[in-house]
């Protein structure tokens, strides 16, 4: 069993929402914290049944319950006419809910009653390093960082059940997607635009759709919790810097499987790739879990001088190699960006032996940087 962060541990005796992409592990979370809740899952038909043809019983047998401990309702965004409900027992007893999806899209598309801020947001990510007991670097690049896949021997089966049956099917039916060999090409598509600008013109031309469609399923992925946008740090800039966002699917094994990279390993452009990814899911997660909710950024100027992460107002600018024996000419990035911007920390994590400094950069192997990372030491 992980020892998962729990984000919401601070909420006292709010109510809150716990967002996050199938298989994170929402539900078991909540099962370990909250076992002996008041518990509706929607993903049982019979419960779904009877609160979508009357969502008053969810009023009649709550008031009925002891309010002591929370109510739990998982897939919450299943039957978004329910909110109403809530958002009544929340001012009209001492009801506390816990409202637990894998997407909100279809709540926000639907107009449905966001509780008015009555109830916080928490977002749960795929497993990060220091949730697990021996960590495995090349095991995460290889099967991604979801709680089954990670511990899988065939994680491949896995993935492609995944994507089968959530990113192409239970997402398009939600966002009603007819065009389904479109979408699963753009699926793909997207996969070789992962940790780079985003082209939209291009992936439509490779599509056979427009680009304000392929905008639209970029959103998709954003709204469905399976990607997100990283923005170019644009603060005042000297040179001129480029202004496309980056792509990042949520986990680094479901690239793995769209791109068929097959096994990953050490020294390997494939493994370059999948380590500065794996970086991103823990400084992304990192951001939420501890509270800070920092800005994150990259940064790229027309001439390409580029680092990967710029982290708050520039006081962290971060670049990542896959070396074991980095040099000056790995730090020209970051060199580049201290003549632009008062910097506290520039770091470059690679996979380094021992930590060292050249001039104002500081080498971290990513076990250490990690470390400084979940520990505070970095950002707080």
């Amino acid at each position: 069993m992980y020892k998962r962060s729990q984000i919401f541990e601070k909420s006292g005796k709010e109510s809150f929402f716990l967002w996050g992409a199938r298989q994170t592990g929402k539900s078991t979370l909540l099962k370990t914290v909250y076992p002996e809740s008041l518990w509706f899952d929607l993903l049982q038909t019979d419960v779904f049944e009877r609160l979508h043809r009357e969502p008053s019983q969810l009023r009649e047998i709550v008031m009925a319950s002891d309010l002591r401990k929370p109510v739990v309702i998982d897939e919450i965004q299943k039957i978004p006419a329910l909110l109403d409900e809530i958002h009544w027992l929340i001012e009209n007893s001492a009801a506390q809910f816990i409202l637990s999806g894998s997407s909100p899209r279809k709540i926000l598309f639907s107009k449905a009653n966001l509780l008015g801020g009555r109830a916080l947001r928490y977002e749960l990510y795929p497993l990060v390093s220091c949730e697990i007991p021996d960590f495995d670097l090349i095991r995460a690049l290889n099967n991604g960082l979801l709680p089954r896949h990670y511990l899988s021997d065939e994680p491949e089966r896995l993935i492609s059940a995944y994507i089968g049956s959530y990113l192409q099917d239970e997402i398009m039916a939600e966002a009603r997607i007819r065009k389904v060999s479109t979408f699963s090409r753009f699926l793909e598509t997207a996969a070789f635009s992962n940790g780079e600008m985003v082209n939209y013109s291009r992936i439509a031309s490779e599509c056979g759709v427009s680009a304000p469609t392929i905008k639209e399923y970029f959103q998709i992925l954003v709204d469905t919790l399976t990607g997100s946008f990283l923005p170019s740090f644009q603060k005042r800039p000297k040179r001129r810097v480029l202004h496309a966002p980056k792509f990042y699917y949520f986990d680094v094994g479901i690239v793995n499987y769209l791109l068929k990279r097959g096994e990953i390993k050490p020294r390997s452009e494939m493994f370059g790739n999948a380590f500065e990814h794996f970086i991103y899911q823990e400084i992304r997660a990192h951001r939420h879990y501890s509270g800070i909710e920092y800005p994150i950024y990259y940064w790229r100027t027309a001439s390409q001088i580029e680092i990967d992460f710029v982290l708050g107002d520039h006081e962290i600018a971060i670049e990542v190699k896959s070396t074991d024996n980095a040099g000056k000419r790995h730090i020209k990035g970051l060199q580049y960006f201290e003549e632009e911007y008062n910097v506290k920390h520039s770091i470059l994590v690679s996979n380094d032996p021992f930590p060292r400094k050249i001039g104002s950069v500081s080498i971290m192997p990513w076990k250490i940087f990690l470390q400084k990372l979940w520990n505070g030491e970095l950002i707080k």
